[in-house]
């Protein structure tokens, strides 16, 4: 069966064949690093046109329909488009900080990647704290929202800017909850030990209904901190024109552009990871013929089956509520989210101590 693991462990062996230790881990970090980037331009291009596909099937529309077979080259027609495109820096604006911003959003993107488990035994680095990792690092990405809002001079870029800070910070402490939730049912902070404990069941069915809470507050949270509609009040189109990007064009733009698509990916990897059992296949139980059928079919696909699945929930929200307004948005967040993650996380401890899940 086709398998990353084995195209990993190829690669290692035929390395260590021709070069010494240092050197076939100075290639093997170049090769990963070269993948992640070959990973970003295939799902930028995947997700700009899944979007669009979704919200035309959903608005009974037919969405991009020239370039290529039925619009499948649209997104590539875009990058092009953007690619030439001049890049603008305002005469008021900090330059440096300017052009920072688009790269540190897209940077604190890849290192996301790094704890996530792609398949069964394929992952870049397996740390036991890759839930804290993933936590510490994802809050990084509200400077680059900042600096880009400050350093452009213009009021809707600050304004935008400020709204996605109080939307951000106020959202990562329903998601650290909902996490949370996971972590002391599992006793474990490593990725890998979290899709283990998931062997004979998904969390999302064994943990009951308060796993069932938490998966929805994580979704809720995970939409909201993407600054995806309808919580996209950092960039509402109608009053402040592009929000925190307004002033960015061509590439800078488009680093912007591709790191919410990936950031979207990375927060439904981890909800695939958390709740839906990652790179787990279903199994029932001590249904032995059932299990064996499921793990005929091959991790990889297990996994980005499952977290293509929660994109297209989230996009089906995009594409179904209208935007909220600011008050609206935190009031969610700190009057009702926060309490129900709080008695929640009660509920899951008092579950994990007497033992009353599957």
């Amino acid at each position: 069966m086709f398998s990353l693991a084995d195209i990993s462990k190829t690669i290692d062996t035929w390395l260590r064949l021709h070069l010494n230790d240092t050197w076939t881990l100075v290639v093997e970090m170049v090769i990963a690093g070269v993948s992640v980037i070959g990973l970003f331009a295939v799902l930028g291009l995947v997700l700009v046109i899944m979007e669009r596909k979704v919200s035309a099937w959903i608005q009974i529309r037919l969405g991009p329909n020239r370039v290529g077979p039925k619009g499948m080259f649209q997104s590539l027609a875009d990058t092009v488009k953007l690619l030439v495109k001049e890049g603008l820096t305002p005469d008021g604006a900090d330059k440096f900080l300017f052009n920072l911003a688009p790269l540190i959003a897209i940077v604190v993107a890849m290192l996301l990647m790094a704890p996530i488990a792609f398949a069964k035994n394929f992952q870049l680095w397996d740390m036991n704290i890759g839930v804290l990792y993933i936590t510490a690092v994802s809050s990084i990405m509200v400077i680059s929202v900042l600096m880009a809002g400050w350093a452009s001079n213009n009021k809707y870029s600050l304004l935008g800017a400020m709204r996605s800070g109080a939307q951000i910070v106020s959202y990562e402490l329903s998601a650290g909850l909902s996490i949370i939730a996971i972590v002391i049912l599992t006793g474990s902070l490593s990725f890998n030990e979290i899709v283990q404990s998931q062997a004979d069941g998904w969390w999302i069915f064994k943990g009951h209904i308060p796993v069932i809470i938490a998966f929805v507050i994580f979704i809720i949270a995970a939409t909201a901190e993407t600054n995806r509609a309808p919580f996209d009040l950092a960039e509402a189109e109608s009053e402040l024109t592009a929000g925190f990007h307004t002033e960015y064009s061509g590439m800078k733009f488009a680093l912007f552009f591709l790191a919410e698509y990936v950031n979207v990916f990375i927060v439904c990897a981890i909800g695939a990871t958390l709740f839906l059992g990652g790179w787990m296949p279903f199994h029932i139980g001590h249904w032995d013929a059932f299990n064996h059928v499921m793990d005929f079919i091959p991790s990889s696909m297990w996994f980005f089956g499952k977290t293509f699945f929660l994109i297209f929930l989230i996009m089906w929200f995009r594409w179904t509520f209208p935007r909220l307004r600011i008050d609206q948005l935190l009031n969610l967040e700190w009057k009702y989210l926060l309490p129900i993650s709080m008695f929640n996380i009660l509920l899951v401890t008092a579950m994990a101590i007497l033992k009353w899940h599957f």
